[in-house]
């Protein structure tokens, strides 16, 4: 058996999720697929793949040993690459995710810097607002917002960001302005539907918290339509920091109840390889930290610049 074949031949079944991608991937037939990695788990003694009749899925086993061949492979390539006298340039395609305002503002910016530098490198850009499997879906790179479940990943942090309750100067002089959280019950509230819990909101930290149930007057299905509806004058709208800073500073929106924010939440810039990380992900790594870190809205939430109280 060619270990480097099989190598090469698994970790393209776990990048595609299936013999069928894989076997177009590598320009050979499936049945050649399907045999070279039964080869492979037979030589090791553990089942890599669980394959149903839809999907193929990595093992415990499996993950572990996906990981370990891709860093293999990448420093395969970068001897190759080192000996060819290319050593300094990445390229090959790079796949990024982010939540999709984010991508949008803060990510996309980076990823057109990072492609006109490195000419040799295509990137592919998934900007959703779920939390991405980077193992079964192949991705290198993810900007997460939020505390990170543990894992083999690896983290920077990068910034924080607050959630916040924010409404149009003109609406809050209309309506009034909520002093405490129970005060929303006779105010319009603007939910988006993708957010966990659409029914209430969470005020204050972990040791002291309370929630207020929240009855929508209007519903969107993305934050910025849900941010628009709140300029336009319509009600009180809870969005990240980041996504209103702008409108905050001039003056279109107001933060209101922000003694009973929740605490800040981490931005991380998370990849799979470690030190070992291929050069293409760690020349994005190193601009999109720098970029991040460097911008305020993402390190500053708390001092968000605001008008004086209405009265």
């Amino acid at each position: 058996m060619d270990r480097l074949q099989a190598m090469t031949t698994f970790v393209a079944v776990a990048e595609t999720g299936g013999f069928a991608s894989a076997a177009r991937k590598l320009a050979v037939s499936p049945s050649v697929v399907s045999r070279v990695v039964t080869e492979l788990e037979t030589h090791l003694g553990v089942r890599l793949l669980t394959r149903t009749t839809r999907v193929v899925r990595l093992t415990d086993a499996g993950s572990a040993y996906f990981e370990d061949c891709r860093r293999i492979l990448s420093e395969i390539d970068d001897a190759e690459l080192s000996a060819a006298g290319t050593h300094g340039s990445p390229r090959g395609q790079l796949v990024i995710t982010a939540p999709t305002l984010f991508g949008r503002m803060h990510v996309m910016p980076v990823v057109t810097a990072y492609l006109s530098r490195y000419p040799d490198v295509d990137a592919h850009c998934w900007f959703v607002d779920r939390v991405v499997n980077m193992v079964e879906e192949g991705i290198d790179v993810a900007i997460r917002i939020g505390p990170l479940a543990n894992s083999t990943l690896q983290a920077v942090r990068v910034g924080e960001v607050r959630r916040l309750l924010v409404a149009s100067p003109e609406y809050l002089a209309r309506m009034g302005v909520p002093t405490r959280p129970e005060d929303l019950h006779a105010h319009q509230a603007i939910l988006t539907s993708g957010s966990s819990a659409p029914s209430e909101w969470r005020f204050g930290g972990d040791a002291h918290f309370m929630t207020t149930p929240i009855r929508a007057r209007l519903t969107a299905t993305t934050n910025d339509a849900t941010i628009a509806a709140a300029e336009s004058g319509f009600g009180i709208a809870r969005a990240l920091s980041y996504q209103v800073v702008d409108a905050i500073r001039a003056g279109r929106l107001r933060i209101v109840l922000a003694e009973f924010a929740e605490p800040a939440v981490p931005i991380h810039v998370v990849h799979r390889e470690g030190r070992h990380a291929a050069r293409k992900v760690r020349a994005f790594l190193d601009m999109a930290i720098d970029a991040l870190r460097s911008n305020p809205a993402l390190n500053d939430a708390s001092t968000l610049e605001q008008r004086p109280p209405l009265t």
